[in-house]
């Protein structure tokens, strides 16, 4: 039986107050933790021992058919001191990760470490991108459906559906190149949660789902980000632990390698911070268990917006 609208709408509001409090509780320990050591936050060294790539610098580029609107904010490029004091922030962090963070209003971005991780489920949101493309924006019922699951729960049987009706691995690439994706490959053979990527296409990939800066039109913008939205509640984490207005907009891979038993855990989405959103992407491997993974991405993701959205105020 279908409950009652207004049930359903209460319900909505309490897991939506619900996971604030998480958010907040998490917030408020990292904040904790960052106090007590300074600028620093260290955790335990993974089991690879791997140091974070040397910082780098990160160009969104405008999409093949676009270009950028006042609204969705000027691309300025690479910023050497926001880098920086990304470096300083993430430096003695052990792991192996990648992190973005971007200001679509002005434009500025600073980012860490520029090798490739492979997706996990965080090509859903590409592979969902892609079918709008495909399509002019327009689904059927059965891939609404099927959307809805992939994102909000992270269905694998519906993204398997989904990468199909795309074209499979060479459909997503010809999507990622319209989309200004560079660093990015599909996974073959149907493996799409193998696709590899790097940070700084996410980046732009938020871009394509978050701005004007987009092949994508308006309304398809915001029917993937309202998904992005309503993420289950056990998947609420990763990016979000930097988040201060309570509305994020999300989504989290998680996967065990086979060769290794060593957890890939990255989060993309859009967040709120100071009073503005911000686009952010963390991508990591070689974590000894997923909530170690968790961790990282969640460190992460507070240490680099505390300290990019610190330098964007000097």
């Amino acid at each position: 039986m279908t409950a009652p609208a207004e049930s359903r709408t209460s319900s909505r509001r309490q897991e939506r107050r619900a996971r604030r409090t998480r958010r907040i509780r998490r917030a408020v320990a990292v904040a904790v933790v960052l106090s007590a050591l300074g600028s620093w936050l260290v955790l335990s060294r993974s089991t690879t021992g791997t140091p974070a790539s040397a910082t780098a610098s990160v160009s969104l580029p405008a999409a093949d058919s676009g270009t950028t609107t006042a609204d969705a904010g000027t691309d300025t490029g690479p910023d050497p001191d926001a880098d920086s004091l990304l470096a300083a922030a993430l430096g003695e962090l052990d792991g192996h990760f990648a992190v973005t963070v971007a200001d679509p209003g002005s434009g500025a971005s600073a980012a860490w470490g520029t090798d490739s991780f492979v997706t996990a489920s965080i090509v859903k949101v590409d592979i969902l991108a892609a079918l709008l493309l495909r399509n002019d924006g327009v689904l059927t019922g059965d891939q609404k459906a099927a959307a809805a699951l992939m994102i909000e729960q992270s269905d694998n049987d519906a993204a398997t559906a989904l990468f199909d009706a795309v074209g499979g691995a060479t459909g997503l690439d010809e999507a990622n190149a319209a989309f200004g994706l560079t660093g990015t490959a599909a996974g073959t053979d149907g493996f799409w949660g193998l696709t590899s990527t790097t940070a700084a296409d996410q980046a732009r990939l938020l871009r394509v789902v978050f701005t004007e800066d987009s092949p994508l039109g308006s309304a398809s913008r915001a029917y993937l980000a309202k998904l992005m939205g309503l993420v289950a509640d056990d998947q609420d984490w990763g990016v979000s632990a930097a988040d201060q207005g309570g509305a994020v907009q999300l989504k989290n891979g998680w996967l065990p390698r086979d060769s290794t038993g060593l957890w890939v855990v990255n989060s993309i989405g859009r967040i709120e911070y100071g009073g503005r959103p911000l686009l952010v992407s963390v991508l990591s491997d070689g974590s000894a268990t997923e909530d170690a993974g968790i961790a990282l991405v969640e460190s992460v993701a507070a240490a680099a917006v505390r300290a990019f959205a610190g330098g964007a105020q000097q």
